[in-house]
């Protein structure tokens, strides 16, 4: 309904517009007069107005009274490519009737960078005040205002877009239906709007869902499919959505973006379909064929930018476009005849029915373009020639997701193959498995009894050689070797203890860990002149850890606190715990540190606590800050 009452207001316009006015002098183009009282709607100027054309950097008012002025204009089609680069010159009359002050809203087309208004006397310019809308998205309609019974000779000064849809239709509006002139101008098209809208949206919906294919299967060929989707979306919606606005950017996205837009959006979907169809292994003419195509357009865009932002040679630039389109066009028809040759090939058929349906309706765009006047009678959206862009775009699209499936499905089933080859040859090394287990099972009893006969000999050692100092000392007061004795008692408890805590599963745990660690560390230090200081920095969950890494973790600091004990001269040490991505261990003791760059070459302690973090995964690192730093990393 509201197309239709557009259509409705729009007849009316033109229908009010070509009304009969009245005039002032004779009735020809150099007389003719326009009386912009009494324009009611909008006067669409087709007989009043004369043309000239002048060069880029020449002046109007020096070549004003050497010009001839042709009546009319071209109407209905576009500028020629030999003048879109030269200064447009419309030359009419206006008059007021009327008894105040009238005003009118003066509007040459949609494509045009400068539009300056000059009043002629004689041979001589005088530049009318450029007043345009407050809305700065119809910037190009420009106001003329004339005292009551005069009479005024424009003359405009249009600098025509680099675009070969730029033609001039130039039309004056009354000032009181401007935003209702402007609005059925918008809605003229809202239906084919509306299609480009939805099949925009489409494509959000593939960008989307190549996204998803490219985060959750790691298919990085769909970050490609995403690019061409985003480029070609974002040209057809902005396209549509500056359709009729008369912006500086809206200006620029016309003459230039929308060409470089499209062909790096053409780039991303050939690089796609050298990773969708694996070319590279599988098709190796389509690998070369569609890389070749890649340094084609990238030529094409490097030559087309320099001629649009350095050169005026607009044929050169719109040569470049139409040759480019053309190159694509012999693309998919050389892409068509390879994969018909193999039509065997079900995912080389969907995607050849997909480029099919592409070429075909790309050539009516073309035609719609080339042929503008006549698609122009068609009427709806069958007369635009972006809809069929769109069909074409849509047609491939599905005919790509079918192509897709199948790939898919097709994967699935080779995947489903080589999942049960794997089952029967896993079978065979679960047996290798089971006896890899028994063996590291009967080398974990050797290993804890030569750990039990190490700790617990050297101990026994120490307390027989300690008894036998006392037996010969006995006679006289009881020597202070019986006290060595209980100690290395102790001493040796203390490690039948820390063996026995390594070799239960039942304290596989982080939590077991970290609270065995802070007791022993406690406990270690109670009867010594050193100050143990333990900190935990958060609540350690009972997360599970194997033996192998729990029990080298605690040696490795069971360790580090017997070298302070016995060689930093330490008065304080102090033990921070934190959690993070890594259980992280920091013993830092206030002793005289440690040369790092002159380490005893064959010493054991340093090597061993390195040794066991390796073995558990971690890490070790010793450094020399205010004393002795040892941290050790152990991943979870």
């Amino acid at each position: 309904m509201r197309s239709l009452s557009s259509a409705f207001l729009l007849l009316i316009f033109i229908g009010i517009g070509v009304l009969p006015l009245s005039t002032k002098g004779q009735d020809t183009v150099n007389g003719y007069y326009i009386d912009i009282s009494k324009i009611n709607l909008s006067k669409y100027l087709k007989n009043e107005i004369s043309s000239a054309f002048i060069n880029k950097n020449e002046s109007p008012g020096d070549k004003l009274s050497s010009l001839y002025f042709t009546p009319g204009v071209i109407w209905d089609a576009p500028i020629s490519n030999n003048y879109v680069t030269k200064r447009l010159l419309l030359k009419f009359h206006l008059t007021n009737s009327s008894d105040t002050t009238a005003s009118t809203w003066f509007f040459p087309g949609l494509f045009f960078k400068e539009i300056i208004l000059y009043s002629i006397q004689g041979n001589d310019l005088t530049e009318l005040p450029s007043i345009s809308p407050e809305d700065k998205t119809i910037s190009s309609y420009k106001e003329i205002s004339l005292p009551a019974h005069e009479s005024l000779t424009v003359l405009v000064e249009l600098l025509p877009l680099k675009t070969y849809i730029n033609s001039v239709r130039p039309r004056l509006i009354a000032p009181r239906f401007l935003s209702s002139y402007v609005a059925v101008q918008y809605n003229a098209t809202a239906d084919e709007n509306m299609i480009t809208y939805i099949f925009c949206g489409l494509l959000l919906l593939m960008i989307i869902y190549s996204m998803a294919n490219f985060f959750l299967g790691s298919n990085p060929e769909f970050l490609y499919y995403s690019g061409y989707a985003f480029f070609l979306g974002l040209m057809l919606f902005l396209k549509t959505y500056l359709e009729v606005q008369t912006t500086s950017f809206s200006l620029f996205m016309e003459s230039y973006l929308d060409f470089i837009m499209q062909g790096t959006g053409i780039i991303f979907y050939m690089v796609f379909m050298q990773k969708f169809l694996e070319t590279k292994t599988k098709y190796r003419f389509l690998y070369h064929f569609y890389s070749g195509g890649i340094i084609m357009l990238a030529v094409s865009l490097a030559l087309y930018s320099y001629s649009y932002f350095y050169t005026d040679n607009y044929p050169f630039q719109y040569n470049i476009e139409t040759l480019t389109k053309l190159l694509l066009l012999l693309m998919v028809i050389v892409f068509l005849v390879y994969s018909f040759r193999r039509r065997q090939d079900r995912l080389l058929n969907y995607l050849f029915w997909g480029n099919l349906c592409m070429f075909v309706f790309s050539l009516f765009s073309q035609f719609a373009i080339f042929l503008r006047s006549e698609f122009s009678n068609i009427p709806g959206m069958l007369g635009s020639s972006i809809f069929y862009y769109e069909i074409g775009i849509t047609l491939e699209l599905i005919l790509f997701l079918l192509g897709l499936s199948y790939k898919n499905r097709r994967q699935l089933i080779e995947e489903t193959k080589e999942k049960e080859r794997l089952i029967a040859a896993n079978k065979l090394i679960s047996y290798e498995k089971e006896l890899a287990v028994l063996k590291a099972q009967q080398e974990e009893r050797d290993r804890i009894s030569a750990d039990m006969h190490d700790e617990l000999g050297s101990g026994i050692t120490v307390i027989r050689l300690m008894s036998e100092i006392a037996k010969s000392k006995m006679p006289g007061q009881i020597p202070v070797e019986i006290e060595k004795i209980s100690l290395a008692a102790n001493e040796v408890l203390n490690k039948m203890n820390a063996i026995i805590w390594s070799l239960n599963n039942d304290n596989d745990s982080l939590d077991s860990l970290v609270y065995y660690i802070r007791a022993y560390s406690l406990e270690y230090f109670e009867n010594t002149p050193v100050h143990c200081e333990v900190n935990v920095a958060t609540e350690i969950p009972p997360q599970p850890v194997t033996g192998i890494k729990r029990r080298n973790t605690f040696l490795s600091v069971k360790e580090a606190l017997n070298n302070i004990l016995k060689h930093s001269n330490a008065t304080k040490v102090k033990i921070d715990i934190a959690l993070n991505k890594n259980l992280s261990l920091k013993i830092h003791d206030n002793g005289k540190g440690i040369d790092v760059n002159h380490l005893r070459k064959f010493g054991n302690g340093l090597k061993n606590m390195a040794r066991r973090m390796e073995s558990a995964g971690g890490t070790f690192k010793i450094e020399n800050v205010g004393g002795t730093l040892i941290t050790f990393e152990l991943p979870l």
